[in-house]
């Protein structure tokens, strides 16, 4: 009887060509580039310079801002839009320009949207004709009372010191019946210290344009001098150097992480 041949075995498949070290950096970095065009698109970083929020945010506060949610949708980035509510607080640069034909970067909550009538009375908003509650906001004290400040705009703005030409000539046209009305795209806004802010009051609305986004939570809290919103660049870096040579001794490690709201 023939003996059977006993069956071959398969041939194994060949082990696929293992990626070299310059391929697996090269795929990496490539990943990592994508993630950062996302990161800078969508977020940025502003530090606190004054105390126009407090208590809200803090001089030394340095936030992550949300800059996708708020910007103009467009169709080549499908990215989650909506408009600007009350209240939202905003990253944005001043309608009026500085000396230097730079535009200051500020953050302040958002009181009017378009068509509302905003007014002060006594140091209370009222907001087409509710008076506001405001847990968040200082109130005045007696000694800090101002009729421009906490009675707007019940006195006309060419009165006061600290208002901008532009405003003074263009805020009567927004009046009526003693209130404010918000035009289209455009805000009011207000710091949330009330007594030490420059804000809408004293140079008028915020256009839609240039809102850059919304704070979303302090990445790093350090102690430093309250600085006038106007400052001057260099006065700003120098304050800046202090801060990265007192790193470990005045962060407020306490404010790490905490929510904007």
């Amino acid at each position: 009887m023939p003996r059977s041949t006993p069956p071959r075995p398969s041939p194994q498949p060949a082990d696929p060509p293992r990626e070299s070290f310059l391929d697996t950096l090269a795929s990496n970095a490539s990943l990592i580039a994508v993630a950062l065009f996302i990161f800078a698109f969508a977020f940025e970083n502003f530090a606190i310079p004054s105390a126009s929020m407090a208590s809200t945010i803090l001089v030394g506060d340095h936030v992550l801002v949300d800059r996708a949610a708020l910007a103009p949708s467009t169709p080549w980035a499908p990215l989650r839009y909506r408009q600007v509510h009350r209240d939202d607080i905003i990253v944005f640069r001043t309608p009026f320009l500085e000396a230097d034909g730079q535009r200051w970067t500020l953050v302040k909550r958002v009181i009017g949207i378009p068509g509302d009538r905003i007014h002060l009375r006594n140091g209370i908003v009222y907001r087409n004709g509710v008076a506001l509650n405001e847990p968040f906001a200082a109130q005045p004290t007696a000694g800090d009372y101002s009729p421009f400040v906490d009675d707007f705009p019940a006195i006309p703005a060419s009165t006061f010191l600290g208002a901008t030409a532009e405003w003074s000539l263009t805020m009567p046209q927004h009046v009526r019946n003693g209130d404010l009305v918000v035009p289209p795209n455009s805000y009011f806004v207000m710091g949330d210290n009330r007594q030490n802010s420059l804000d809408s009051r004293f140079w008028g609305f915020v256009p839609r344009a240039n809102i850059i986004g919304r704070p979303l939570f302090v990445y790093w809290s350090i102690e430093t001098p309250d600085l006038p919103e106007d400052a001057p660049l260099a006065e700003r870096a120098a304050v800046t150097r202090d801060e990265l040579l007192h790193f470990f001794s005045r962060t407020r490690w306490s404010r790490t992480f905490h929510i904007v709201w």
